[in-house]
């Protein structure tokens, strides 16, 4: 009878009368996991291929860096003496010591902190005065020929030579501080900005004024855009030349800084705090031009390298 009964309801599957009836869906098999880890490998490789380049700078960026940790390991541990001499710098173990005492000392944070804002402050300034001063310059002759020879005598003056000056301008030494950083930091911005505008192809200048573009249309959509990637240039440029600036000034007339932090380990006899102060700085004017290239990566997307 049960033979019967599924013989019945195969022939009445078949029937047209019951072409609308489905069988019960049968779930799929899972996957295997080989297949799982093939396309998890395809991806990988893929992600790879794409980032080669940028893998290759990032591995031979931290053998370099290993390198020269295990030279400076080397020199400071057999002392070495040939001209240049090892025999007080610091091992890499002990400027460690050192790094480890100053994060849980908050006067060193606090040193970090002003250098950061004095950065700011002069930095955000310069640009601010630079770029459309620069702009400006470019565009029109009269104001290059009146302001470009002033700025070209004051341009080599180096910021350390300021300091008296600076102190004698501003009541502080704060402000005088973020004066100097201020000046180490207009002029690569300002030559920069003025260069840039000098490459605007006068070609679409004049395409933009055959179309009945005005000046205000050409300078926002013409030279501003064209002078971007010399703007940032001189953006980056100018904040390595700012940390520099700041440094020099703080190891003369400033109270705290990390500027002031190295100088004073060097006047304590506390060898490891200057090579902490190095790094410091290094690590510092390090981040700050990466956010500066970052910025520029997100405002001109076609200036990617």
């Amino acid at each position: 009878m049960e033979n019967a009964a599924l013989r019945r309801r195969s022939d009445n599957l078949m029937d047209p009368q019951f072409a609308g009836e489905v069988a019960p869906a049968i779930p799929a098999p899972p996957p295997a996991p080989g297949i799982q880890i093939s396309r998890f490998a395809a991806l990988s490789l893929r992600w790879l291929s794409l980032h080669r380049d940028r893998i290759r700078a990032f591995a031979i960026g931290v053998a370099s860096i290993a390198l020269f940790l295990l030279a400076w390991h080397l020199l400071t541990k057999y002392r070495v003496n040939l001209h240049v001499r090892f025999v007080n710098v610091p091992t890499p173990a002990q400027v460690y010591e050192s790094f480890s005492k100053a994060m849980h000392d908050t006067k060193f944070f606090t040193h970090v902190l002003l250098s950061c804002r004095r950065i700011f402050f002069g930095f955000a300034l310069a640009a601010l005065i630079a770029v459309p001063l620069g702009l400006i310059m470019g565009r029109f002759r009269l104001v290059r020929e009146i302001i470009f020879p002033v700025s070209e005598i004051l341009r080599p003056i180096p910021a350390i030579a300021w300091v008296p000056m600076s102190i004698m301008l501003w009541p502080s030494n704060e402000e005088s501080i973020i004066f100097i950083t201020f000046l180490g930091s207009f002029f690569p911005v300002l030559i920069n900005t003025l260069h840039g505008m000098s490459m605007v192809d006068p070609v679409l200048v004049r395409a933009s004024q055959c179309l009945g573009a005005r000046e205000t249309s050409i300078f926002r959509e013409v030279y501003f855009p064209a002078s971007l990637p010399h703007i940032f240039t001189g953006l980056t440029v100018g904040m390595g030349v700012a940390w520099v600036s700041l440094i020099a000034a703080e190891m003369i007339s400033g109270q705290y800084g990390i500027g002031y932090f190295t100088w004073e380990a060097y006047s304590l006899v506390q060898y490891a705090d200057i090579a902490l102060g190095m790094i410091a700085i290094g690590i510092l004017g390090l981040g700050s031009s990466a956010l500066i290239r970052g910025l520029g990566h997100l405002i001109m997307p076609w200036n990617r390298s």
